[in-house]
């Protein structure tokens, strides 16, 4: 009768475990259920590990500050450049004589009390031509400068008029306008001036980025051809601070940089207890820093002295370290960088150790963490028998 009772119970609590909640279906249930399997367990990514210490702490550091993108292949545009003129762009003609007797200036007019005739205004139309009296035909002025306009109305006015000079001004500029837009203060369009203006000049016209620089992309739109680089470069280098040309669309977007901590980290310190993934607060963030982000390593389970970062690295940075990197085939190779917290000079080097965007910081578990998980496995099992124990001398 009591072996009986004991088996209902055993019975009973198996049966139970499929009312057990869980996340989703177990693995055997997934694959189980596919009709085609696709999977190689011989398949295999290859990678490299590297300790860290003095030298690849500057070789990755060099590398990181080299890798930000830079502006290339946008030719060179003079700052100080006349602007041309562009399509419905509003242009001043203004003609002067030497004397009156001329077609602009005729000798009955007494009343004339100047030498010149302004041209009503007129707008470039969509040939990029406006029209002068007197001169034959329409003149182009789309990409031409004012100077260069004047220097041909003067010629061909010189058959008609008497000793004449013609100056021509852009009143408005349309079609040469200059826009900023995306993570911007404020966006705005404008004309470009005759002394040019460089992209800072254009980005602070509209209330400079609104995220952090580290996490600003610059994109500059320039003849229907988009080149891109980061906000923390412009500001870096004076020559990416590029002149900007008419017409061009700059747009600033906002990419935020982030790292994950897993693995053996102290819960729930910093932006709720399941959180693993972080984002960046300086321009440059040390390993230590992002650990100490993370809450640091959890003193009753971590191995201070096995802990990995996980990134994609350059051929050729592995190959300064004196790494073999002819079996790898692709651009990047995955790496993975060991840190020992254990010592002092793990300190030193993670707090010189510069982080990258999507970083990943795996804090491995200590043997002493699995012999304490298998002490209460043990426990916990001794803990049941000894209860079915107990059930069984209650049913005697």
């Amino acid at each position: 009768m009591r072996k009986l009772a004991l088996a209902a119970m055993v019975s009973a609590s198996l049966a139970g475990c499929g009312a057990i909640p869980k996340d989703g279906p177990r693995a055997g249930a997934v694959t189980g259920g596919a009709t085609a399997l696709v999977a190689d367990p011989s398949e295999k990514i290859d990678y490299v590990q590297v300790d860290l210490n003095a030298e690849t702490v500057k070789a990755a550091n060099k590398f990181s500050y080299d890798s930000v993108r830079r502006f290339s292949g946008l030719g060179k545009v003079a700052a100080d450049r006349d602007v041309s003129i562009g399509y419905g762009d509003v242009v001043s003609v203004t003609v002067f004589e030497a004397e009156s007797g001329g077609p602009f200036l005729p000798k009955d007019s007494p009343t004339r009390s100047n030498n010149y005739v302004q041209i009503p205004n007129q707008q470039v139309d969509r040939d990029g031509n406006i029209n002068v009296p007197y001169v034959q035909g329409a003149v182009r002025v789309v990409g031409r400068t004012p100077k260069a306009v004047a220097a041909e109305i003067t010629s061909k006015l010189k058959q008609r008029a008497i000793d004449p000079q013609v100056v021509v001004t852009v009143v408005e500029h349309r079609g040469n306008a200059i826009s900023v837009l995306g993570d911007v203060g404020s966006a705005t369009r404008f004309s470009m001036d005759p002394g040019g203006i460089r992209l800072s000049g254009a980005i602070a016209r509209a209330g400079g980025p609104k995220s952090p620089g580290y996490e600003t992309v610059v994109n500059l739109q320039r003849n229907g051809v988009a080149h891109m680089a980061d906000f923390q470069a412009v500001v870096r280098d004076p020559g990416q601070d590029v002149p900007l040309a008419p017409g061009d669309v700059v747009y600033l977007s906002h990419v935020p940089k982030f790292y994950m901590v897993l693995g053996s980290t102290s819960p729930g310190v910093v932006g709720g207890v399941n959180n693993r993934r972080f984002t960046f607060e300086l321009e440059n963030m040390s390993m230590t820093e992002a650990l100490a982000k993370a809450g640091w390593l959890d003193t009753t389970r971590a191995n201070a002295g096995e802990v990995f970062l996980f990134r994609f690295e350059k051929p050729a940075l592995l190959s300064s370290l004196g790494v073999d990197v002819s079996r790898f085939k692709s651009d990047l190779i995955p790496t993975v960088y060991r840190v020992d917290f254990s010592s002092a000079e793990g300190f030193y080097l993670a707090n010189l150790y510069n982080m990258r965007n999507r970083d990943v910081i795996f804090v491995s578990e200590s043997i002493h963490s699995d012999i304490q998980k298998v002490l209460s496995i043990v426990a916990l099992s001794s803990y049941s028998v000894l209860n079915a124990s107990e059930a069984a001398n209650y049913l005697r």
